[in-house]
């Protein structure tokens, strides 16, 4: 049974795993949580959890937990399509939050309505 603030996800292997959520769907994430995206295939790992509640999305529909995406791309907003990509760090500068993706799809990441940007790798030093 969920606690107070907490809500079941039920996933694509007709198990329910407890989510924390708020109001608004916001959910408080956890360093290496497994999400998936309810609007294509996308699936991403945390791997910077900020302090306070985020409402993360894939193609403009709120992520659930789950290791692999439920959705097959049809519901995705077409303002949020320009899709994420196999192995890259999607991060988010004022929240502090960073997502490796798992499993592409055609859905883009944002945090409420501003989208998740690809992390850049860091400079090598040069060798003389």
């Amino acid at each position: 049974m969920p606690s107070a603030g907490e809500s079941f996800d039920l996933l694509t292997d007709n198990v329910a795993r407890p989510v924390r959520r708020t109001v608004g769907g916001t959910v408080i994430l956890k360093v290496g949580q497994s999400l998936a995206s309810t609007a294509d295939a996308t699936a991403l790992i945390v791997v910077r959890a900020p302090a306070g509640d985020i409402a993360l999305t894939c193609g403009g529909a709120e992520m659930a937990t789950g290791k692999a995406g439920t959705g097959d791309g049809s519901a995705i907003d077409p303002a949020h399509r320009s899709g994420t990509a196999l192995g890259k760090r999607y991060v988010d500068e004022e929240t502090g939050l960073e997502v490796l993706c798992t499993k592409g799809g055609a859905g883009s990441l944002a945090v409420g309505d501003r989208p998740l940007e690809v992390k850049q790798a860091k400079p090598l030093p040069a060798s003389d």
